[in-house]
């Protein structure tokens, strides 16, 4: 077995030179930066002259903790992401299958760049890059590795022991990336639902929904930030639109049509990027003025006491009002009708999120128990570090029902809305 050279003053110095003391900025103009020869770990591919996207990848991996460079198969036209690269044939692949355990890295893959191998490698280390756009990020091909014994193609498995792969049993040949073709119809494309904070550029995590246009119904839910297929809407016109309502952000939706392929122009949300779409949300948050609804706040019967699982949307609203200390919101309760009847609230222990035993009992109208509700969200705050004197309450009762009480929708009558009041 190849023994991995780690220290040789000479080829190190050059590879240390070539990236480090060459400016970020040169390099980020570049892509005529050869790797040289090795075998590489690579966790994203772009075309040459993507130089933005790569570094923005990498430095998404660093916020991770994890080290990456990249660097240009000229032959290929492809400028690669890896996190390690090496000498040694067995070693690149023991530390394939481990990176591909690490989240994120599920489909890293060895690229084998040829030539006489030098005499040393060592990682190289990251290059320095601009300010993260996610939006424009995303790898436009990813791989697995594949051996070829006796003429017979097979795909490398995550769990494969390492030490069962041997450089003198079998030939390691890497999977030729899917080449990067013509744009193609939405029906014939993955889609990548890229959701990010316009001003951070920060991914935000929400969902897509798509909807049938010509007939005005929802169709499904897609989770953002990753790719997809986009259901077919099965209409004359083909029409879809997608509606991104994150809460903490003015809802976003975009038109496309699943039959077709976007027009030469390119709409300004859409991108084709080699063998899949990229569709871009890029998110605002709410301006003075806007109203809107925390659905996934619940609360036990009779209560103004919030079930667990109203914890997420809390924290969104919590993240919301510190990234900007100028918000001011009133939050706005709401039942289901106007009856009175039994109220419970919160005992001396402070649990926002169950039924103690020390609970209080008490009675009142549907317009009190609206009150409760929007004050023991404005206490959990309170309790987070939010100032009092940026939160206001209103009690509505069952004055501004969305739904019959009667109906099926009934209990999204039981709601607290958010209302910017300043910004």
């Amino acid at each position: 077995m190849k023994k991995q050279l780690r220290f040789n003053p000479p080829a190190i110095f050059k590879l240390w030179l070539a990236f480090h003391l060459i400016p970020a900025c040169v390099l980020a103009q570049d892509s005529s930066q050869a790797l040289p020869p090795g075998y590489y770990i690579v966790v994203a591919a772009y075309r040459i002259g993507q130089d933005t996207y790569a570094q923005n990848y990498i430095s998404r991996i660093k916020n991770n903790n994890s080290k990456a460079a990249y660097g240009s198969d000229l032959g290929r036209g492809y400028l690669y992401v890896y996190l390690d690269y090496f000498s040694d044939f067995d070693i690149s692949i023991k530390e394939m299958l481990a990176t591909r355990k690490r989240d994120g890295f599920e489909k890293a893959w060895v690229r084998i760049m040829k030539d006489p191998l030098p005499e040393a490698v060592e990682v190289v280390s990251p290059i320095a890059s601009p300010p993260v756009n996610l939006a424009n990020d995303e790898p436009a091909v990813e791989k697995e590795a594949e051996v070829i014994t006796e003429g017979a193609t097979q795909t490398t498995p995550a769990e494969v022991p390492a030490d069962s792969i041997k450089s003198e049993e079998v030939e390691l040949n890497v999977t030729e990336e899917a080449p990067l073709s013509e744009p193609k119809p939405i029906s014939e494309s993955n889609v990548y639902l890229s959701l990010f904070h316009s001003t951070t550029n920060k991914p935000i995590s929400g969902e897509v929904e798509i909807i049938d246009t010509e007939r005005a119904r929802l169709i499904s839910k897609l989770k953002g930030n990753e790719y997809a297929q986009l259901p077919d809407p099965k209409s004359n016109s083909g029409r879809l639109t997608l509606l991104a309502n994150v809460f903490g952000f003015r809802p976003l939706q975009h038109e496309l049509n699943y039959q077709r392929i976007p027009g030469d122009t390119m709409l300004h949300y859409v991108e084709w990027s080699g063998n899949h779409y990229l569709v871009k949300f890029d998110l605002v948050r709410y301006h003075k003025g806007d109203i809107n609804t925390l659905f996934n706040v619940y609360f036990f019967n009779d209560a103004a006491i919030m079930l667990p699982e109203s914890r997420y949307q809390l924290n969104s609203l919590l993240e919301m009002l510190n990234e900007n200390q100028h918000y001011r919101i009133m939050l706005h309760g709401h039942t289901n009708g106007n009856a009175r009847g039994k109220i419970i609230t919160m005992g001396e222990s402070r649990s926002f999120f169950a039924l103690t035993d020390d609970v209080k009992e008490g009675s009142g109208s549907a317009k009190d128990l609206s009150r409760e509700r929007a004050e023991v969200i404005k206490q959990w705050l309170i309790d987070q570090g939010i100032a009092e004197d940026r939160i206001e309450v209103k009690a509505w009762g069952g004055g501004r029902m969305l739904h019959d009480q009667h109906s099926v929708n009934a209990k999204k009558n039981v709601r607290v809305d958010v209302e910017i009041l300043a910004e």
